[in-house]
């Protein structure tokens, strides 16, 4: 057997697993779809099986007018959007920084950043620092924590990226006149795209996912995102699987839709940061 053929084999094998594996993968979520439109009566079963007394779409409509499931939507989405607006905007401009100045003081902050990479968050303490600074509870503190969290990911992802981007390019920029403002909003920060969709998806993910942080922070249900609106609702629903599933399944699209949409960026900017120049 020629080397070709083995190829061909053993790429037909990894195609045939990959799918079988995507389709394991994928039961649970077709079993809460499946059954998000059954009855109550049906869903108890949790089957893969359709629905045999018709397709019920009113638990959607319940669950989305019970649980104020708009309201916790546009939470999330806002919640989200300025963390990642926050964090990639930071992030950025800190790695081009550290990246190009090679002092003791920014190499400093640079392990500043990997200590908050691995470093456990301490909840106690930061609530005591919002009630100091009156952030407690509000949409601004929350926001602000969530960027500090998401910034020391970012900042790395940013960082081994910047190695691709040459330094001559820089020295370019500054001789035409650029300043440092212009040499980064208008020259690198274009250039690191991959990278930005990257660290900006999977931070929307993480704080879109997030269920500690929103528990603590905020004391006002009226202020909850999707996850925890759903928590607080799960209780009201009792044994009704058909309705529980629908608010699993409202949960889950949005992030589902994003990271398929975005998989193919993600992939991309994940290796071209992973390897310096």
């Amino acid at each position: 057997m020629n080397r070709r053929k083995k190829k061909q084999i053993n790429s037909l094998l990894s195609t045939v697993f990959g799918w079988i594996f995507s389709l394991i993968v994928l039961i649970p979520f077709a079993v809460i779809l499946i059954n998000s439109f059954k009855n109550e009566r049906e869903a108890v079963s949790m089957s893969l099986s359709f629905p045999k007394e018709g397709w019920i779409w009113d638990n959607y409509r319940i669950v989305i007018r019970e649980g104020n499931m708009l309201r916790a939507f546009f939470n999330s989405l806002l919640l989200s959007c300025m963390c990642v607006l926050i964090c990639i905007t930071i992030s950025a401009m800190a790695a081009f920084v550290i990246h190009r100045r090679k002092t003791m003081l920014h190499t400093a902050v640079f392990y500043l950043f990997f200590a908050g990479l691995i470093a456990p968050m301490n909840y106690i303490t930061t609530l005591q620092i919002l009630k100091r600074v009156h952030l407690s509870g509000t949409y601004t503190g929350i926001i602000i924590v969530y960027a500090a969290m998401g910034i020391p990911f970012a900042a790395f992802l940013f960082y081994n990226f910047m190695s691709n981007i040459p330094v001559e390019l820089d020295e370019a920029s500054v001789i035409d006149g650029a300043g440092t403002g212009r040499l980064f909003f208008q020259v690198i920060f274009p250039l690191l795209r991959p990278i930005t969709i990257t660290a900006s998806t999977l931070t929307f993910i993480s704080s879109w996912n997030d269920f500690i942080t929103p528990l603590y922070i905020l004391n006002s249900s009226k202020k909850w995102g999707m996850i925890l609106t759903v928590y607080n609702y799960w209780g009201f629903l009792s044994q009704d699987w058909g309705k529980i599933c629908a608010v699993i399944v409202l949960t889950l699209m949005p992030i589902l839709i994003l990271y398929i949409c975005m998989q193919k960026y993600i992939i991309a900017g994940m290796a071209s940061g992973a390897v310096k120049g």
